[in-house]
């Protein structure tokens, strides 16, 4: 059959570059959420509203590294061993009582409190803490090996955290170490944005629920559930509006809808150019589409627009394609919109292990598998399927190798970029 273009999207303009569509989708982007207070046990993976400043040092006073003993170092002998009288005790959460005097020294153990000095200070006080397998005790007294270094074992006030520190920054999605940080300062509480409110839908006649039944030339509809997923693990609040027939008018009006009381509407399938697409044109009746088609392998037709203010995503209909421009495209956005810092995934420098060739001038990704042989370097495997349906080679991958824009061939051994896909995980 005869093909009169040899690019299906031609008569759309000219394709843009995933660099100048991530600048485009963040510089006409801006946080919508409004910020709440949320209990620590309730916090993790919100985005945090406000800086968090240490309202104390952390830990809050000199303390004992070990379980030992705490003496003076001038009290000890050079070069020799040296005998002091045990007087008293001090364990953590329970301080010795008064000053420690000099030439004795003090049963310590890990976490206690420095005893004070005569004058009534910890930095006057005894400044090192032998180790207790290093010591021996008989009736009262020590004997210390000689040896030890002045103020070893000692851990300082503020070694952590200084009052007054900025500990945490707006826009941080806070992760279980981030909640214990902010515990250790006290908090209780801490402010964060509410959750991005996401309307999502399927497109296509084709399409069926799962559960149902599916009648020759039908597809379950597994984008929409890989979808709801990614989602709910950036901490959005979905509403799932199911699966729209292909209806110009039909899907005119859920987009309508879902803007009322919506921050974002995403989409999947019906971004083509066929007669049975009405994603670009619903949208344009309602507003407009900022870009459509980008310069991309998989999942050259997807969509940012707005209908009416809402920022519009649409993305491709092969599951391989959704679930990719969803991680490099729609993440980004999402993340911008719900408050969160722009912390791009780190791309990390490996050797291929297999050969390719690619169109110069897009963006490509071909699906990978890390292998590392014994004693040598981490080398990644092409996964052999690549088509953009192949949903599996998602699941049994193990990351991304990227492709600029001007690379149009890969040799066995040379170094490309690869994005675990543990790097772009909720």
């Amino acid at each position: 059959m005869a093909q009169l273009s040899d690019d299906c999207f031609a008569f759309g303009g000219p394709l843009i570059g995933l660099d100048a569509a991530l600048t485009l989708l963040l510089e006409r982007t801006a946080p919508v959420t409004g910020v709440e207070t949320a209990p620590l046990a309730a916090a993790r993976g919100r985005v945090l509203a406000e800086d968090i400043v240490a309202p104390r040092d952390v830990p809050p006073h000199d303390n004992s590294a070990v379980d030992g003993y705490a003496v003076y170092f001038d009290d000890l002998a050079p070069g020799a061993e040296t005998a002091l009288p045990v007087k008293g005790r001090a364990a953590a959460g329970h301080p010795l009582a008064g000053a420690q005097a000099r030439a004795t020294a003090v049963r310590i153990f890990t976490g206690a409190p420095m005893p004070l000095g005569a004058d009534g200070t910890q930095a006057g006080g005894p400044d090192t803490v032998l180790m207790q397998e290093d010591c021996v005790e008989t009736d009262g007294i020590v004997r210390v090996p000689p040896g030890i270094k002045r103020g070893a074992n000692r851990r300082k006030r503020g070694e952590d955290i200084v009052a007054g520190a900025a500990i945490l920054r707006a826009g941080r999605r806070l992760k279980p170490q981030d909640i214990g940080l902010a515990a250790s300062i006290g908090l209780t509480r801490v402010p964060v944005r509410l959750p991005l409110r996401v309307a999502l839908f399927s497109t296509g006649d084709e399409i069926r629920e799962p559960g149902t039944p599916a009648p020759a030339g039908a597809v379950y509809d597994a984008n929409r559930f890989a979808l709801l997923a990614a989602l709910q693990g950036l901490g959005c609040s979905v509403t799932d509006l199911g699966i729209l027939p292909d209806r110009f008018a039909t899907i005119r009006d859920a987009l309508a809808g879902a803007a009322a009381a919506h921050d974002l509407i995403l989409t999947s399938g019906g971004m083509s150019t066929g007669d049975e697409d009405h994603i670009k044109p619903a949208v344009e009746a309602l507003g407009a589409l900022h870009f459509w088609r980008l310069a991309i392998k998989p999942g050259r037709p997807i969509a940012f627009g707005q209908v009416g203010r809402v920022p519009f995503v649409g993305l491709p209909g092969n599951p391989v394609a959704v679930l990719v421009t969803f991680l490099r495209i729609a993440r980004p956005l999402i993340l911008r919109l719900a408050g969160a810092e722009a912390v791009p995934p780190r791309l990390y420098r490996l050797r291929a292990g297999f050969a390719h060739d690619k169109k110069a001038g897009r963006r490509e990704w071909v699906r990978a598998l890390m292998v590392r042989a014994p004693d040598a370097d981490a080398v990644v495997r092409k996964f052999p399927r690549q088509g953009a349906g192949v949903l599996t080679s998602m699941v049994e991958s193990d990351g991304l190798v990227e492709l600029g824009e001007d690379v149009t061939h890969v040799t066995p051994g040379e170094t490309v970029d690869f994005l675990p896909l543990s790097e772009v995980d909720a």
